[in-house]
């Protein structure tokens, strides 16, 4: 844990470029290119150059820094399990302040590398998601090149957890959220600017 966070608080901030892909079905949301940005220690945007913008809140969150973010839990540890053929340590997170809308977070750490392969937290408000995370080309950094994050429709509650701006007024049809439908959204980064300096203007959300 000491190496994964020592590899993730070299970034202070950054700005990526990305492909992202929605499979959800209450949204219809086409194949487009995005603007990530974050700064430490959770603040993180997801914005389409014209359309949607996804702000994380409450226990939601595409980005594995602010799973890290304070020293707010405790550590237990989880044996062993593979993935992708590659040997992992799990580690369990338990937030000690009861206000937290994470209950439980689970780490699937690459030991060699000092990565975070998988993630799986579930929250007081939306259920429980996963990370899936890919690595490259800024490995160092602890940064991915693709996440893929799933989680159950029924369980997640959109307004609690994602803001959506649409260039029209037209919404996507909404489907039925009555049945355990699984939603995933990925996201491959083509590059990242990292530690440029970010104003936190660039997280406020317009109306």
């Amino acid at each position: 844990m000491k190496k994964v966070r020592l590899k993730l608080e070299l970034v202070n901030d950054y700005k990526a470029d990305g492909l992202l892909k929605t499979d959800v079905p209450f949204i219809k949301v086409p194949e487009s290119k995005v603007s990530v940005f974050y700064k430490r220690p959770d603040k993180f945007k997801i914005k389409r150059e014209q359309g949607i913008s996804i702000v994380p809140k409450g226990g939601f969150s595409m980005n594995l820094n602010s799973l890290f973010a304070g020293n707010d839990y405790t550590m237990i540890a989880g044996g062993m399990a593979q993935i992708g053929g590659k040997p992992v340590i799990i580690i369990k997170l338990l937030p000690l302040k009861e206000d937290n809308d994470v209950v439980l977070s689970t780490l699937y750490i690459d030991e060699k590398e000092a990565l975070v392969r998988k993630a799986t937290t579930t929250t007081k408000n939306n259920g429980t998601y996963e990370m899936e995370m890919f690595y490259g080309k800024f490995a160092r950094w602890g940064l991915p090149d693709k996440v893929i994050f799933s989680f159950n429709t029924k369980e997640y509650k959109l307004p609690k957890g994602v803001t959506f701006e649409y260039e029209t007024d037209e919404k996507p049809a909404a489907a039925s959220q009555s049945k355990n439908q699984k939603g995933v959204v990925e996201i491959t980064y083509q590059n990242y600017f990292i530690n440029k300096g970010i104003g936190d203007n660039v997280f406020n959300v317009t109306k």
